[in-house]
């Protein structure tokens, strides 16, 4: 390589330099209609830290046979999270992507990956009910199965000063989920605020994390 051609390391993300992977618990009752609350043993790590973005929300998450399910508080706020049904990719809220065979080594997404958007509000005639969104990954070389209408679930409670968001994908809407056979995932996530800003798990948004499973993190499912 020539001196011309020679890349800084400083000048790169340190997060950049890591495969990251993480243990998620399990909890039953994450699929419950009544919902579900998720303790500090859930929380995810802040991996953004590293980059010198400091967490403004706590996001946690579990696994069950049933599904995935996260809980994210994002508190600070001096007004109510901007989310739109129109929108939903600029829209306040959490986005999720999950490769459920775990395939890191590619660069394009194919049908085990899933992109799930959850929103606070922005649904119903007073725009003031949760949302729960699939979307297309751009550049796959195979979509996943469409979610059917209400398989995804979104539960909020906001005030002036933030909101706790409650999320969960069944089984159902996970193609190739399989917690027995296949206790590992592809997955990153993006937190989006027009106050607070952005914040990512395994990479920023330097990196084209919105597309390529090779930026994502693995998650081991654990008991």
């Amino acid at each position: 390589m020539s001196e011309a051609e020679t890349i800084d390391a400083s000048l790169l993300p340190p997060r950049q330099f890591f495969r990251f992977s993480a243990d998620i618990k399990r909890a039953d009752g994450i699929e419950s209609p009544k919902g579900f609350t998720l303790d500090e043993s859930y929380t995810l790590p802040a991996l953004g830290e590293l980059d010198g973005r400091p967490a403004f929300a706590e996001v946690r998450m579990a696994w069950s046979p049933k599904g995935l399910a996260w809980q994210v508080t994002v508190e600070g706020k001096t007004q109510l999270p901007w989310c739109r049904d129109s929108r939903l990719e600029d829209s306040d809220g959490l986005q999720v992507w999950i490769d459920t065979r775990a395939t890191l080594n590619v660069h394009r997404a194919g049908r085990f990956s899933h992109r799930f958007i959850y929103l606070a509000r922005g649904g119903g005639s007073a725009g003031d009910q949760p949302i729960a969104e699939q979307i297309l990954i751009n550049r796959a070389r195979e979509n996943a199965r469409p979610a059917r209408a209400r398989e995804l679930t979104a539960r909020a409670k906001t005030s002036g000063s933030g909101y706790t968001l409650w999320a969960f994908a069944p089984a159902d809407a996970l193609g190739g989920y399989d917690p027995s056979q296949q206790p590992r995932l592809g997955f990153t996530y993006a937190l989006l605020d027009r106050e607070r800003g952005q914040q990512t798990f395994s990479t920023g948004p330097e990196f084209p994390y919105e597309e390529d499973p090779s930026c994502w993190a693995e998650l081991r499912l654990a008991e």
